[in-house]
């Protein structure tokens, strides 16, 4: 039996993917896996045997994935699951910058008790929430993974000009897109030719806190509409409360509230409701449990944040998953090190990134305890599970 611990309330979806060899709840003790969603993690230290911990959503932030890395625990996110759930709320936010919608709901609250006279003042009242329509106008869309991408293409389809910006834009983004999508190279010709910006790209507070600043503001178009559904830190909330009072940006539809933008005038904050519909909660949920059982059960590593994707076909009945440090000829002693125990290889994949890499074995026969002791001399091995199949 293997255990699943969950930290959040998670979809009951899961049950699908786990069979019954696994046992999944909240307090299961020796977890093999762990899967949450905004549970902080921060001051969590996982149990020896815990080989994986899997974010239902594509944030990690509430994840020390570094610190996991060096202990040789993988950890997973769900990257596109909630993708059509934030397009979704990105385009109602393109027309609650345009309209105002919010605006003129709280006003009609105040009619509550003119009886008859209700319909008279809306028309006599109605003027004051005048608006602009979406059509034809210039959407920038920073970033075009899963969720801009999907994004650029339904603001096209409304019939708005769309220009993208994505400096690591894959071939298979690059397929996802409409041909209608305008992909420019210089930020800065986004930035100062759009009537709304939307951002799509992951918060990195080494790289990117506060990348929307009053420097970058101020190459922006009088009036422009910002809307930001990717991260409440891409934004410098003090240089946005400045740049709407001075109706330098019309409007700033946020979906991480903050106490300094609550209630300014012209600011709109959604109280993170980006990935918050059932489907996306199932499509996560989900995700993140095949995730963990592929990682358990076969050795598989996809969709990672802090260990390389490294996928191999089963071809033989023994499996060896080695976690290691990414330095010169660790691959080398790796194999000397197996060979030496007088073990046959059938079949390998290595896979590297950054500090880290994956190395998947499979050989002909069950590798002892022993062994794997010594196999764990190797200098740069961080942890190495052998499976059965």
């Amino acid at each position: 039996m293997k255990n699943i611990l969950t930290l959040n309330t998670i979809s009951p979806v899961i049950n699908n993917v786990f069979s019954t060899e696994y046992n999944v709840s909240a307090d299961c003790k020796n977890p093999d896996g762990i899967i949450l969603r905004s549970f902080k993690m921060h001051d969590f230290v996982p149990e020896e045997n815990t080989v994986a911990v899997a974010r239902a959503g594509a944030g990690t932030n509430n994840i020390p994935v570094e610190e996991y890395a060096k202990r040789g625990v993988v950890v997973f996110n769900t990257p596109g699951a909630n993708a059509n759930a934030v397009k979704e709320l990105v385009i109602a936010a393109l027309m609650l910058g345009s309209r105002k919608i919010t605006d003129s709901i709280d006003w009609v609250k105040t009619l509550k008790g003119q009886g008859d006279e209700v319909g008279k003042l809306v028309e006599k009242g109605k003027s004051n929430f005048a608006g602009q329509e979406i059509l034809g106008k210039k959407l920038g869309v920073i970033g075009l993974g899963a969720i801009g991408a999907m994004v650029a293409n339904s603001a096209d389809k409304l019939g708005m000009k769309v220009i993208g910006y994505d400096p690591f834009l894959s071939v298979e983004a690059a397929l996802r897109l409409s041909t209608h999508v305008q992909v420019v190279k210089n930020l800065d010709e986004l930035i100062s030719s759009c009537d709304y910006i939307t951002m799509h790209i992951p918060y990195i507070p080494a790289q990117n806190k506060g990348f929307i600043n009053k420097d970058m503001i101020a190459k922006m178009k009088d009036g422009v509409v910002l809307i930001n559904c990717a991260r409440g830190e891409l934004v410098d909330n003090a240089d946005i409360v400045c740049a709407v009072n001075s109706n330098k940006v019309a409007r700033y539809i946020c979906d991480f509230p903050a106490d300094e933008i609550i209630g300014v005038e012209n600011i709109i904050c959604i109280p993170h409701l980006g990935a918050s519909t059932e489907e996306a909660e199932d499509n996560c949920a989900v995700m993140a449990a095949k995730q963990l059982v592929d990682y358990i059960e076969n050795g598989n590593v996809v969709n990672s944040v802090n260990y390389p994707t490294c996928v191999m076909p089963v071809t033989t009945a023994h499996r060896l998953v080695i976690l290691h440090q990414n330095i010169s000829n660790i691959l080398a002693a790796i194999t000397s090190a197996i060979g030496g125990e007088g073990i046959n290889i059938s079949n390998l994949s290595n896979k590297s990134r950054g500090d880290y890499a994956v190395t998947l074995v499979d050989v002909d026969e069950e590798v002892s305890s022993q062994s794997i002791k010594h196999l764990l001399n190797v200098d740069g091995i961080i942890k190495i599970r052998a499976i059965k199949f």
